[in-house]
């Protein structure tokens, strides 16, 4: 069996989950998908995978083999589109990762719209509030809320985005009136686990040196719409970045507070490893995909 081919196989069964789903995916019969695993666990000397009737899951050996298999496959493809040159066709799988909230309401759509205008580009989007090594994990295209370290990665800056304090009307009608961080003290507070449990940071106003501000919340949410609907409902405070919540204050149902007192903005980034704007499907993607999300996140910001 070729090993490269084998690499594919063993490469299309962890995206999929399942030695059925890859065997889909590739045309290929069950026993062919499991006979190209066994091959690999027999040439590296080590099991790759741990497999019961309900899961798959990698042993550390296979983390580290998959990653490998990841880089080599992708440079196999550079390699090929290098040789196509101009010639080449957006074609394949693109794989793309974003957080939960911006890939579902801001990068899906543009990217549905981009399938539909390349009918031989197929994709994996993947939404995850966690960092993504995008070469281990062989990812194509990512947008990133951050700021960014120095890295190989390719980045184009397409916005920014507020971090902000905000609660209903109701909520706010008639208890004290918060004007500066200390006040929050006073008041119920919703948390995100992701914006600080026990603590939020300000900064201080007119230029002054920032502040962390302790809070006791009421409740603690690992969902950004638990967090809205329960301050939309008027059961306290919360803390989202701006695109999250720009339709509800727009419309009147959120109000900003403290914006005198906010952390600067986040850049809004769009990634690619390094040689990866060569692969027609990305660089197609890529410059398809930075008017829109510029266009998007503009329309979602709030007013400052």
């Amino acid at each position: 069996m070729d090993r490269i081919d084998a690499m594919r196989v063993f490469v299309a069964v962890l995206d999929e989950g399942s030695l059925a789903g890859a065997g889909r995916r590739l045309g290929h019969s069950p026993a062919a998908v499991t006979r190209a695993i066994a091959f690999l666990e027999a040439h590296v000397g080590v099991q790759l995978l741990h497999r019961t009737t309900r899961a798959l899951r990698l042993s550390e050996a296979g983390e580290r083999y998959a990653a490998a298999c990841r880089r080599m496959l992708t440079d196999l493809e550079e390699a090929d589109m290098l040789a196509a040159g101009e010639r080449a066709a957006p074609r394949g799988t693109l794989t793309l990762t974003a957080p939960l909230v911006s890939g579902a309401k801001v990068l899906r759509p543009i990217l549905d719209a981009f399938l539909d205008a390349q009918p031989a580009v197929r994709a994996r989007l993947l939404l995850l509030d966690r960092p993504v090594n995008l070469v281990d994990e062989g990812i194509d295209v990512a947008l990133r809320i951050a700021h960014l370290p120095d890295s190989s990665l390719i980045a184009v800056r397409i916005g920014e985005v507020r971090r902000v304090v905000c609660a209903a009307p109701a909520y706010l009608d008639g208890r004290p009136a918060i004007t500066r961080p200390a006040d929050l003290a006073a008041h119920r507070c919703i948390a995100m686990t992701s914006f600080g449990q026990e603590a939020w940071t300000f900064a201080g106003a007119g230029g002054a040196a920032g502040q962390t501000v302790q809070i006791a919340p009421r409740m603690i949410v690992n969902s950004i719409e638990a967090a809205t609907g329960s301050a939309l409902e008027g059961h306290g405070v919360t803390r989202a970045f701006s695109y999250q919540v720009a339709e509800h204050v727009r419309a009147g149902r959120l109000s900003i507070l403290l914006a005198q007192h906010e952390p600067p903005p986040l850049p809004v980034h769009l990634l690619t490893p390094e040689g990866r704007l060569l692969v027609p499907k990305v660089r197609t993607f890529v410059d398809f995909a930075v008017p829109r999300l510029k266009a998007a996140f503009g329309q979602l910001a709030l007013p400052a």
